[in-house]
């Protein structure tokens, strides 16, 4: 594998992407994007001389102070104030995977030859990746317009010596690293520190993390409840191509095909059945896991669309001889994607908790609670309590953040996305999803033990025997947290490669 990435004027694909995290990829310029960061500084060094009316966020005040024009002996100090004035984030910090995140959509954003900054201001956005000083940015403090001023802040707040940084796992004052580095703080220049505010890619980073995750767990919930319908003596027939070739959703045949292929060969799913139909959780598996991947599709277009998009302000068009002053860090796009991420996703945790609840309460066969002696032993009652909590905060969660606004900056900057928002807790509903597949997962491992001497299909027989790797056959009541965090860690580890 070639541990070097090169960023170019090309989109930024999800395999790219997984890569350069998972291979700890570096990352450098072309000459290309080198070529085109240098023509725009040019051009607009070359018009900030020449030009003697105000121009926004170049040589004037920024927001409501828009009106309030600057010296050029002053723009350096300009950029440096409006840097240092924007780090007002609080709250917990943003986990280091994102920031990197945040750093590689930054570095592509600026490379595309209309933000204005300077060369060794990117190179030193590289030098920060491709050294692991990750920048201390904190989750909250963002409205998702003008961009993710306060996080974005606190990103690049490095890259003028000041802040705080992680650096080979501990945290640091920026000023201690730059130094053991060997590498002198920068002096922004015109429009730099706007262009380094303004845009999405906090927002845009957690779409990133969130997706590369939801992707993942859209398989395992395929998994898991055919796992579950197995270990249920589910019917076969909800999931028969001719029943979803008549609705033509395209995440429905999808899900359908997939269940029928890793179900082919199990014993359990071609036995003879004495019921005539399954409960919803199970029968209509195909048309909710199908709804949440047709949702998905349309989040991570969104996404990919915006990682590929510059969303500074103002645009800097050198071939057109143009600035222009818009609104492309409005994070509207984000908010309403990342919204409905967190509600689709919440989706898949309602109707496995369901099938888990199924699974315990003693019919088909099974025993009541899933121990041989019920009574002196509990068995899997709480993990369904549990699992229900967590459904339960994913309903709050899941209320949109996209349909709030509150007017900053003097009304200037009266309209906005609350896409951090949005993102932020869309987050925490896919890590909360994944706690509750992996408690899907713990009960019907063991009802197929149940089921014994039969056989699930060959594909989850081979599943179920990685999973028993980490989790045992339950005998008698034991520390179930154990095995709950056992079983999430099985699905964060687990290698689809």
């Amino acid at each position: 594998m070639n541990n070097l990435f090169q960023i170019t004027p090309k989109p930024l694909f999800w395999w790219q992407i997984e890569n350069i995290l998972q291979e700890k990829q570096k990352i450098s310029l072309s000459e290309e994007s080198k070529k085109l960061i240098c023509n725009c500084k040019e051009w607009l060094n070359k018009k900030i001389e020449t030009h003697d009316k105000p121009i926004y966020g170049i040589n004037t005040g920024f927001g409501a102070l828009h009106n309030i024009s600057i010296s050029n002996e002053e723009l350096n100090l300009l950029q440096e104030n409006l840097v240092i004035s924007h780090a007002c984030g609080v709250g917990d910090e943003v986990r280091h995977e994102i920031v990197k995140l945040m750093l590689l959509l930054k570095i592509h954003a600026l490379s595309l030859g209309h933000s204005g900054v300077q060369l060794n201001t990117v190179e030193r956005l590289i030098d920060f990746f491709n050294n692991d000083v990750i920048p201390v940015v904190y989750e909250q403090g963002s409205l998702g317009a003008s961009g993710d001023l306060a996080p974005l802040a606190h990103l690049v707040l490095p890259l003028i010596g000041k802040g705080e940084v992680y650096y080979k796992e501990k945290k640091y004052e920026t000023s201690v690293v730059l130094k053991e580095l060997k590498i002198e703080p920068l002096k922004l220049e015109a429009k730099e520190g706007l262009a380094l505010l303004n845009g999405t890619q906090f927002m845009s980073a957690h779409g990133v993390f969130l997706l590369l995750k939801v992707f993942k767990l859209l398989k395992f919930s395929d998994i898991i409840a055919a796992l579950s319908l197995d270990a249920y003596d589910g019917r076969i027939e909800p999931f028969f191509e001719q029943l979803h070739l008549v609705r033509q959703h395209k995440g429905q045949i999808e899900t359908a095909e997939y269940i029928r292929t890793i179900l082919d060969g199990s014993q359990l799913i071609s036995r003879e059945k004495k019921h005539v139909q399954d409960p919803y959780s199970f029968r209509c598996v195909p048309q909710v896991h199908g709804a949440v991947k047709d949702a998905v599709d349309y989040v991570s277009n969104v996404v990919l669309t915006e990682i590929n998009s510059v969303t500074d302000n103002p645009m800097v068009f050198p071939d057109d001889d143009l600035i222009v002053s818009g609104g492309n860090f409005h994070g509207e796009p984000l908010a309403l994607a990342m919204d409905f991420l967190g509600i689709a996703i919440s989706e898949l945790g309602s109707i496995s908790e369901r099938r888990t609840y199924r699974l315990i309460s003693g019919g088909r066969g099974l025993p009541e609670f899933l121990v041989a002696k019920p009574g002196i032993n509990s068995g899997f009652m709480i993990p369904q309590y549990t699992a229900a909590s967590i459904v339960s905060q994913n309903k709050q969660l899941a209320t949109p953040s996209s349909v709030d606004s509150i007017p900053s900056s003097n009304e200037q900057e009266d309209h906005v996305s609350m896409g951090a928002n949005a993102a932020t807790k869309a987050l925490k509903i896919v890590e909360n999803v994944e706690k509750i597949l992996a408690i899907e997962l713990f009960n019907a491992a063991q009802a197929i033990d149940f089921r014994r001497p039969l056989k699930s299909s060959p594909f989850l027989e081979d599943f179920l025997k990685q999973y028993r790797e980490k989790v045992s056959f339950l005998e008698q009541d034991k520390l179930m947290y154990k095995e709950i965090n056992a079983s999430v860690e099985f699905l964060r580890e687990f290698n689809w490669r």
